[in-house]
C-alpha cells in the first residue's frame, strides 16, 4: 500500500512538472511572436529615422546612415521571417531572436554611438518575454561584450562622439590615441555598462517574478481542474443516490410517480426520495437543505439516509421527524437545517399521512379537478432546534387524485428583471397541465420556469415530485 501511494505521489509530481513544462513551452512560442513583433516595430522606427535623415531633419552623415541602417533593419526583421517559417515553436528560436536584436543594436551603436546607447536595453527587455533568468543573463553578457566593442568600433568608422573626441583638432582624420581609448573605457564603456547592468537587474527580477506568477497560475489551474473533476464525480454520485429510473415501479399498477432535481451548482442541497415502506405503503420525501454546494450536499446525504432508515411500518411520521431532528442536531456544527416533507400513501385505503418540517405546501388535484394548494401548518425545520415534536396529518385520496410537491427553487426562480416565478404562475401552469401524467407534468412545469427565467442564472436547486394514485390495491393480504 505504501509503495502504491509513493508511486501515485511520484506520478502526480511528474504530471505537475509536465504540465508546467508544457505551459512554459506554450508561453515561449507566444513570446517568440511578441518579441518578433517588437523588433518589427524597431525596424519601423529605424526606417522612419532613415527617412528623416534623407529629408535633412536629422544631421547624421548620410554615408553612415545609408550603410548602417539597412543592415540594422534587416536583422530587426529576420525574427519575423523565422517565426513565419517555423511557426514560432522551435526551442532555439528565442536565441535566434535575441541574437538578431543584439546584432541590430551593435550595428546601430557602432555607426551612431551618440544615438544607440539607449537601444542596448532592447535585447535585455526582449529576454524578459521568456521568464528565464539564465537567458537574460546570457543576453546581458553578450550585450556587454558587443556594447563595449561598438564604442571602440564607432571611434574609427562610426559617426563619432564629439564628447569623446572634443580635444582632437581634426576629428575627421580619426587619429585615435591611447589616451582617448583609456578615456573611452573610463568615461563611456564602464558607466554605460553599469547602466546596462542596472537595467538587466530590473529585467531579471521581472522575468523571475513573472515566471513564479505563471507557475502559481499553473498550480491554481491544476487545483481548479482537480476540484472540477471531483465535483463532476460528486454530481454523478448525488444523481445516483436519488431514484432516477422511471417508471420506478412498473409492477405496481396502483400508482405512477416521477421526480426531477436540477441543482444550481455542481452538487445541490435538494433531494427527493420514494420507496415502499412495506407492500401496501408508498413513502415520498422531498427536502431542501439550507445553503448550496458541497456542505449542503453532504448534509443532504445524512438527512436522506436518516429519513429513509427511520420510516418503518406502523411508526408515526411525526415520530420519524422528531427522531431524525434529534440526530441531525447532534452533528450539525455548520448550523445547517432542512425543510422537508414526507408522506406515506396507503395503497389499499387511499389514506395519505404526512409530516411537514417547514416545507412548501403541496398541490393536490382531485380526480377530474385541477391542482390546488393544500394549506397546512408546517412544523419547524429539521436540525434547527433540539427536542422538537412534530405532528403528522392525513388526507383521504381517491383513485385519480394526484399530489405535486416541490422545493422553493421553483417559486423563487428569478428572471433578469429580478421578478419571482411565484405561486400564481405555478398554480396556473399546473392547472393547464392537470390531465398530464407525472412524467409529462414535471417537464412542462420546468419548461415554463425556463421560459420565465430566460438567460438569468439559476440561484437555487429546482426539485419536483408528482405521484398519481391510480387504483386501490385489490387484495392487500396476498401482495
Amino acid at each position: 500500500m505504501k509503495i502504491s501511494r509513493e508511486k501515485r505521489s511520484k506520478k502526480q509530481k511528474q504530471s505537475n512538472t509536465d504540465t508546467q513544462w508544457q505551459a512554459l513551452l506554450e508561453n515561449e512560442a507566444e513570446a517568440n511572436r511578441y518579441a518578433a513583433k517588437c523588433l518589427s516595430v524597431c525596424a519601423g522606427v529605424g526606417a522612419l529615422a532613415w527617412l528623416f535623415n534623407i529629408l535633412g531633419i536629422f544631421i547624421i552623415p548620410p554615408i553612415i546612415m545609408n550603410i548602417g541602417m539597412p543592415f540594422t533593419i534587416l536583422f530587426f526583421l529576420i525574427p519575423t521571417l523565422l517565426c513565419r517559417i517555423t511557426g514560432g515553436t522551435p526551442s532555439w528560436l528565442k536565441y535566434g531572436i535575441v541574437v538578431c536584436g543584439i546584432i541590430s543594436i551593435f550595428i546601430l551603436s557602432s555607426a551612431m554611438p551618440k544615438h544607440g546607447v539607449l537601444a542596448w536595453a532592447v535585447p535585455i527587455a526582449l529576454s524578459c518575454h521568456y521568464y528565464s533568468q539564465s537567458l537574460t543573463k546570457l543576453t546581458l553578457v553578450a550585450s556587454w561584450a558587443l556594447f563595449s566593442a561598438s564604442i571602440y568600433v564607432g571611434m574609427y568608422i562610426g559617426e563619432g562622439d564629439l564628447n569623446l573626441m572634443i580635444n582632437e583638432p581634426d576629428i575627421t582624420k580619426r587619429v585615435i590615441t591611447g589616451k582617448m581609448l583609456f578615456e573611452a573605457t573610463l568615461f563611456f564603456v564602464v558607466p554605460r555598462a553599469l547602466t546596462l547592468l542596472g537595467i538587466s537587474s530590473i529585467c531579471t527580477t521581472v522575468a523571475a517574478r513573472t515566471r513564479r506568477l505563471l507557475e502559481r497560475q499553473i498550480k491554481d489551474s491544476e487545483e481548479r481542474q482537480r476540484i472540477s473533476t471531483e465535483l463532476d464525480v460528486a454530481t454523478r454520485i448525488q444523481a445516483d443516490m436519488l431514484p432516477c429510473i422511471f417508471p420506478a415501479f412498473p409492477e405496481r399498477p396502483e400508482f405512477d410517480i416521477y421526480a426531477t432535481m436540477n441543482p444550481a451548482k455542481e452538487v445541490g442541497g435538494d433531494f427527493y426520495d420514494f420507496f415502499m415502506v412495506d407492500e401496501t405503503h408508498l413513502a415520498i420525501v422531498i427536502a431542501d437543505v439550507s445553503g448550496k454546494g458541497v456542505p449542503a450536499a453532504l448534509f443532504m446525504v445524512i438527512g436522506k439516509t436518516l429519513i429513509n432508515d427511520h420510516t418503518k411500518p406502523g411508526v408515526d411520521l411525526g415520530e420519524v421527524f422528531s427522531e431524525v431532528n434529534e440526530l441531525l442536531c447532534r452533528s450539525n456544527n455548520e448550523g445547517l437545517f432542512i425543510t422537508a416533507f414526507e408522506g406515506v400513501l396507503n395503497l389499499a385505503t387511499g389514506e395519505f399521512t404526512f409530516v411537514n418540517a417547514g416545507h412548501e405546501m403541496p398541490f393536490i388535484a382531485k380526480a377530474g379537478g385541477i391542482y390546488e394548494a393544500h394549506k397546512l401548518r408546517p412544523g419547524f425545520v429539521l436540525a434547527g432546534m433540539e427536542d422538537m415534536v412534530y405532528q403528522s396529518g392525513s388526507i383521504q385520496l381517491s383513485p385519480g387524485d394526484k399530489i405535486f410537491q416541490y422545493t422553493d427553487g421553483v417559486t423563487e426562480a428569478t428572471n433578469a428583471a429580478h421578478e419571482l416565478y411565484g405561486m400564481d404562475r405555478l398554480t396556473e401552469v399546473l392547472s393547464k397541465n392537470t390531465d398530464k401524467k407525472p412524467a409529462e407534468l414535471l417537464p412542462a412545469v420546468k419548461a415554463d420556469i425556463d421560459a420565465f427565467v430566460g438567460e438569468a442564472p439559476q440561484f437555487d436547486d429546482i426539485t419536483m415530485l408528482c405521484v398519481s394514485y391510480l387504483k386501490k390495491l385489490d387484495n392487500p393480504q396476498t401482495v
